[in-house]
Formats: structure tokens, C-alpha cells, sequence
């Protein structure tokens, strides 16, 4: 697992698929990111809503399924090409804060 795309096929809760609100984005000394945590649960409830990830194979998949099937403008779809291909460098699952930790570089 390398990118943050990755983690939306993989990680899976009682065999559904994560809760947005439960993702945090942070560096490697555990400094949240509040701008690419927004933006990563902005693109996860649309893929909830709108597309089938199991026939997504990468990043560029999930941004053309969500072109056809929303009226997203060109621009936001460019930022959740981007984040969807942000480097993952690990996984935090942190329970006790009910919160998965996805760590980037700063």
C-alpha cells in the first residue's frame, strides 16, 4: 500500500467500508492535517455515493467514474486526483480515539 487511493480499497470496517469522519490525515510526528483530511473525506463520501471502487484500479479510475457520473467541475476533480495519490508512509489505527491516522510526509 502507497497511496492514499489504496487505503480506500483495503481498509474496511466489520466488512464495510470506513466511515469518513473517522480519517485523519497527519504527518509522521502525528501533526493533523486539517486541509488534506477534508479534502480525503470529501472524495471518500463521493465515492461512497457514486461509484463501485471494485471497479476502480487506481486513482485515474475513481476521478473518471466520479466525471461521469457527477457534475463535479474540472478543477475539484484535479484535487482528488491529487490527494487520492498523495505517498501513504503508514497507518495509525488509534481506538481509543475511534480514529484511523493516515501519516504523509509534511
Amino acid at each position: 500500500m502507497d497511496k492514499l487511493f489504496d487505503v480506500l480499497q483495503m481498509v474496511r470496517f466489520n466488512h464495510l467500508a470506513f466511515d469518513s469522519s473517522q480519517v485523519v490525515i497527519t504527518d509522521v510526528e502525528g501533526k493533523p492535517n486539517g486541509i488534506l483530511t477534508d479534502l480525503f473525506r470529501d472524495v471518500v463520501n463521493k465515492v461512497n455515493l457514486f461509484i463501485d471502487l471494485s471497479e476502480a484500479h487506481d486513482a485515474g479510475d475513481v476521478v473518471a467514474s466520479l466525471k461521469a457520473h457527477t457534475p463535479l467541475p474540472s478543477d475539484v476533480l484535479d484535487e482528488y486526483g491529487k490527494i487520492l495519490r498523495e505517498p501513504l508512509v503508514g497507518i495509525n489505527f488509534a481506538p481509543q480515539k475511534g480514529q484511523i491516522e493516515l501519516l504523509v510526509r509534511g
